[in-house]
């Protein structure tokens, strides 16, 4: 007959592998009087850096989206002034004017928005990137 292994009590640290105390190496108290291991509350922390957190993203989230509705703005106009009626070749730097006829039609031209009685769209100059910059504060449309 097997020799029958013996059981040791809860308390004590034998590994039956190694036929070995282990107590002395556990890197926590293994005895009945040892402290509580207990796990630290972390719930008031994670929500502050959580809100924080938010924010940050929130604000990225801002930027990134007034950045496109900045671009959306530059394109629209650019298609809008690319599209228009003008029978000379801009120069880049010099003001133009956009302006709507009596159809509603869009033309490009040198002539100030005080001179002339059409529909006002914007001022714009061409740059270099031949994009068209918006030169004055007027109202988009």
């Amino acid at each position: 007959m097997e020799k029958e292994k013996s059981k040791k009590p809860d308390q004590v640290v034998f590994n039956e592998e190694t036929n070995s105390y282990e107590a002395r190496i556990k890197p926590y108290a293994t005895n009945v009087g040892a402290p509580a291991i207990a796990m630290e509350d972390v719930t008031t922390w994670k929500n502050a850096n959580v809100k924080k957190v938010n924010h940050h993203f929130k604000t990225q989230f801002e930027t990134i989206k007034a950045s496109y509705q900045e671009m959306m703005d530059q394109f629209e106009y650019n298609n809008l002034i690319y599209r228009a009626k003008f029978s000379f070749e801009p120069v880049v730097g010099e003001p133009y004017h956009l302006y709507a006829n009596k159809g509603e039609e869009p033309f490009l031209s040198i002539i100030a928005p005080s001179e002339c009685n059409f529909k006002h769209l914007g001022s714009f100059k061409l740059t270099t990137d031949k994009l068209w910059e918006r030169i004055d504060s007027a109202t988009r449309k």
